[in-house]
């Protein structure tokens, strides 16, 4: 075997470890259950989808419909209120010129998601039990704390689009703090769909995205942008006249699309799937099948945030404070105090948004453009809780209870934001996001270096792991995407005109990039770069297989033994 022959890194009748079988396509097996287990934790494992057998056939529409699911709940955290947030940003700022850049961060997304589906289907592990196994105890630590500060930032996206969603259906009826506060008891109903079983729990998910296709495609035919104007926009990576704002935006779109905690999740979600990880066709096949089906949902997120830039883009791209003020006086809107009377130039937020969609095109618009707001904060509060269990179980090995694990993170993404709805307004509120995605931008190379690394170590992927094409390629891609969130991190800091926060600003930025720079170095190793490994395992003739002495740096107790 080729694995044998790269330092017999892999036996082919591999022992067993903790209990369970480790096979030739591994060289690391998922963590044994437990024996006894008073409640099954893990929720979205405790049935399996079986996979129709198909006789030399090169595709199959009922194997493509059994791994349908996993890549729909992945497409939510695209479809999120920070991401609808930054749509329609984008949409009131420059028009259809910065479709591109969406289309573009959405592409890189799909070649990300594609990562992290494969080293779920051939380890039978997701990252962060990846993670947990091989690096050392202080980085893991480190790696999950930045990790669940992304998916608590997530968290508060949603509570503030299901909150503004709720204010906005009850005519203000219902205060930013009851919708808050509603958000939380319905996360525990939704939660327990699940036992229905994991076909209807995918089928709600689904309902939801098409509840949001419905809710913004109307907007989209009620509006009748400029198509040649969206084609244009979508295809010419180009945009005219345009400045900071607009340079920002862009940053920002980048930033909103690709999320963190999402690598997590979907590695873990592709496990749902009965597939043979001994048999390399059957490995083969499900990575087909499930990048299919990524592709298919990403099309459909992507479909669905193009509907809410064009409608601003139509509707509100220069439009100035006093026009839409004009406006909302004549329609006998009761949010006119929302547009100062000058000629700035129009800024919308989730809230904003439906109010100015109801002042052009009557309540309906308004009504239908908070369902869909509701519908993306929902879904997506479900997927973060599903993430936030994944990614607390692999790095801790610890299994809480749902309850316990939805308590946990609801309180920390909660409580700040209860505190800002009760004592603040609603601009105040909406504010957050801009800090919020910041905080998301940080925690990417958490998620992105470590899933480049390990799908690029025959150690941990064998055959399947990435060649050259594609580490460079994935190395390219995730520093540029590093590199832009870093832009948009600068500019938000700088905008705070605070030398206090400067100082402590530079501070965390030497223990942030110390850190990443640590987790590039070993990403480097496994991409076959090893002059960056200059110690002792160089004198020890290890060179040669960059996979191995890169393992060599982590616990020994979590290598197999070769």
């Amino acid at each position: 075997m080729k694995a044998e022959q790269d330092g017999d890194l892999l036996e082919e009748d591999s022992p067993q470890e903790n209990g369970v079988q480790t096979n030739q396509y591994s060289s690391i097996s998922p963590p044994a259950s437990p024996v006894v287990e008073d409640e099954p934790f893990s929720t979205y494992f405790e049935e399996k989808v079986p996979i129709p057998e198909s006789v030399n056939q090169a595709f199959s529409f009922r194997k493509l419909w059994a791994f349908t699911g996993p890549g729909f709940l992945m497409s939510i955290a695209y479809l999120d209120p920070g991401n609808i947030e930054s749509d329609l940003q984008s949409g009131a700022k420059a028009g259809f010129k910065l479709l591109w850049v969406l289309l573009g961060a959405t592409i890189i997304g799909l070649l990300l998601q594609r990562l992290a589906a494969r080293l779920g289907v051939v380890t039978g592990m997701h990252l962060a039990e990846v993670c947990n196994r091989q690096y050392p105890t202080v980085p893991r630590i480190i790696l999950w704390l930045m990790v669940e500060l992304a998916i608590i930032g997530s968290d508060m996206q949603e509570v503030i689009g299901c909150a503004i969603a709720l204010n906005l259906l009850s005519v203000g009826r219902i205060p930013l703090w009851a919708g808050v506060l509603i958000t939380i008891t319905d996360t525990f109903v939704f939660l327990f769909l699940d036992k229905y079983g994991l076909r209807k729990l995918e089928a709600f998910f689904g309902f939801l995205i098409t509840v949001m296709a419905i809710s913004f495609g109307y907007e989209y035919v009620l509006v009748k942008p400029d198509q040649p104007q969206l084609l244009k926009g979508m295809f010419v990576p180009y945009c005219s006249g345009c400045g900071p704002v607009q340079l920002e935006q862009a940053v920002g779109i980048v930033g909103a699309v690709i999320m963190p905690h999402n690598i997590y999740l979907h590695s873990a979600l592709v496990k749902s799937r009965e597939v043979d990880r001994k048999n390399k066709k059957e490995v083969k096949e499900a990575n087909k099948y499930f990048f299919i089906e990524s592709t298919i949902a990403l099309f459909v997120s992507f479909l669905i945030n193009v509907f809410v830039v064009a409608v601003f883009a139509q509707a509100f791209y220069n439009k100035t404070n006093m026009q839409v003020n004009e406006e909302c006086n004549a329609t006998g809107s009761p949010h006119t105090d929302l547009f100062p009377l000058n000629n700035d130039t129009l800024e919308v937020d989730i809230y904003k948004g439906g109010v100015v969609l109801g002042c052009f095109f009557g309540p309906a618009a308004l009504y239908i453009w908070a369902i869909g707001i509701l519908a993306a904060g929902q879904s997506s509060t479900m997927t973060g809780t599903y993430s936030g269990q994944f990614v607390m179980e692999g790095f801790l090995n610890l299994r809480w209870s749902r309850f316990a694990r939805v308590l946990l993170t609801r309180s920390i993404a909660i409580t700040p934001t209860l505190l800002v709805a009760i004592f603040q307004d609603v601009q105040h509120l909406t504010g957050m996001n801009d800090f919020l995605n910041v905080l998301q931008s940080m925690q990417l190379p958490f998620a992105l270096i470590p899933i480049l690394t390990f799908t690029s170590l025959k150690s941990i992927m064998n055959d399947f792991a990435n060649g050259l094409a594609w580490k460079i390629s994935g190395g390219i891609v995730i520093l540029m995407v590093c590199a832009i969130n870093m832009y948009f991190v600068v500019v938000y800091v700088t905008s705070l005109n605070s030398v206090a926060l400067y100082v402590i600003a530079a501070l965390l930025s030497i223990a942030y990039l110390g850190f990443v720079g640590y987790l590039a170095r070993h990403c480097l190793i496994a991409l076959g770069v090893s002059c960056v490994d200059c110690g002792s395992r160089m004198q020890m003739g290890l060179s040669r297989h960059t996979d191995i002495y890169l393992l060599n740096d982590m616990d020994s107790d979590t290598v197999v033994d070769r």
